[in-house]
């Protein structure tokens, strides 16, 4: 099961996100036959995401996040809700790169240090929320930890693992967000620091421990805790579709259906085709 567990740290000066996501990185792996390094750079993003959407407050409010970068892999789209429901695709889904000299994946390489890293968040308002940053590392969790600090001004510690086993299943992925909260001292703040530091390989510690023992092992008594479960869910369906094809107004519609004999639409989250015929079209537009 996909588990988010959020508590507060050091005399509550510190807000605390465990994270386990391996399911979650398996459902992505699944449904978009994903190469390893694949698997790890849209797994990270999944994750941390994951943790934005738990942060959303209301029923209706949604997030979209897109790493545009120069690396192997492509952009990296993820969408979710306040439901937790997420989905999220890579453009090359069997990118591949040498192992880094440090033996793990380079997640980096198939990011790419160059591009950004954009945010936007439907609240309800007039305008969504919209923040940007440039990638820092291309490793993902250095890139949303500037991202807090730069766009919502959120001191955050982030650190991201998915380890993928020898069957190309992902056998333990999660991560783990610290953030400040107002008038944290220097003295949680260096805690914090040194705390994060036992997080390298946290795709590991996920997979021999439970978050339980996480919090317990590095952060001892907290207070009360919060728990939220996100799921791969895609909310695509064919009246969605069918809304979108007709803001392309009928007669281009026509044209492609005349072209190719059918019109073709291929979800990028779900890898679901749609398909809609002459009569299909008749009918969008009939009344």
């Amino acid at each position: 099961m996909n588990r988010l567990v959020k508590t507060l740290i050091y005399n509550n000066e510190m807000s605390l996100c465990v994270m386990e996501t391996t399911e979650l990185v398996n459902e992505a792996i699944e449904i978009h036959r994903l190469s390893p390094l694949s698997a790890a750079a849209l797994g990270r993003v999944l994750t941390v995401s994951s943790f934005m959407a738990s942060c959303l407050k209301n029923e209706t409010d949604k997030l979209s996040v897109t790493v545009v970068g120069d690396g192997v892999g492509g952009n990296i789209t993820v969408s979710g809700n306040s439901a937790l429901d997420m989905r999220g695709s890579i453009d090359n889904p069997r990118a591949e790169l040498p192992l880094r000299p440090d033996g793990k994946l380079d997640v980096g390489g198939c990011v790419g240090k160059n591009g950004r890293l954009t945010v936007v968040k439907s609240m309800g308002l007039k305008e969504p929320y919209s923040g940007s940053c440039r990638l820092v590392s291309g490793e993902i969790a250095e890139d949303f930890a500037a991202y807090y600090l730069y766009s919502e001004q959120q001191p955050s510690a982030i650190a991201l693992g998915v380890k993928i086993g020898k069957d190309y299943r992902c056998v333990g992925a999660g991560g783990v967000v610290i953030q400040a909260l107002p008038g944290a001292s220097e003295e949680s703040i260096s805690k914090a620091e040194e705390a994060m530091k036992h997080f390298a390989n946290i795709s590991t510690l996920i997979k021999e421990k439970s978050i339980e023992e996480i919090v317990a092992e590095y952060f001892g008594d907290t207070a009360p805790l919060e728990e939220y479960s996100p799921h791969y869910k895609c909310l695509c369906s064919r009246d969605y579709i069918e809304g979108i094809l007709k803001t392309m107004g009928k007669e281009e519609l026509e044209d492609i259906v005349a072209e190719q004999g059918k019109i073709t639409v291929n979800c990028e989250f779900c890898e679901k085709n749609y398909e809609f015929t002459q009569e299909d079209v008749e009918k969008m537009f009939k009344g």
